[in-house]
């Protein structure tokens, strides 16, 4: 039956399916006969349609992440426990908790030779130190500016413990 006879108020032909096994039989709903008539369409270009549905398609594609709200919690959680760790870290280098500053309980006397620079004095007083804070620390006791104000023969008081 066509739509066109359907829309007419003609009532289409039901057929029941026979008993299978001995269970109640299923109604299925058929229409009797093909149509092959056109469906009327509402007035509009096929172009039209093909733009549009192409927009929505990409409009509504999904992203290519999506994080529930466990994943989110887990996420936020695991950056704060990680950041605050790398600030507690810093914090405590900074305070000199992690690295304390070397102790000097007492200075030697130690006269410049020819081709000595501070870091190599420091190094031959202080093996077991870190040469840069030595270093500051000879700086420091003699008034020395920088490394070139040093001369062979000069006499500087160096920190040891």
């Amino acid at each position: 039956m066509s739509t066109a006879a359907l829309a007419a108020g003609a009532t289409p032909q039901v057929t029941v399916a026979p008993e299978v096994d001995g269970t109640r039989p299923t109604r299925r709903r058929r229409i009797a006969g093909t149509t092959t008539e056109r469906i009327p369409v509402r007035a509009c270009s096929g172009d039209d349609l093909g733009r549009r549905a192409q927009t929505r398609v990409a409009e509504i594609e999904p992203p290519a992440l999506r994080l529930t709200r466990r994943g989110q919690v887990v996420l936020s959680t695991v950056s704060v426990l990680i950041f605050g760790a790398a600030i507690a870290v810093l914090g405590l280098r900074v305070a000199g908790v992690l690295e304390p500053e070397p102790q000097f309980t007492h200075t030697i006397s130690v006269e410049v030779g020819a081709g000595q620079s501070l870091w190599s004095i420091a190094q031959e007083t202080n093996p077991t130190e870190n040469p840069a804070t030595v270093v500051e620390k000879i700086a420091d006791l003699n008034n020395l500016r920088g490394p070139a104000d040093i001369t062979p023969g000069q006499t500087l008081q160096i920190p040891t413990r």
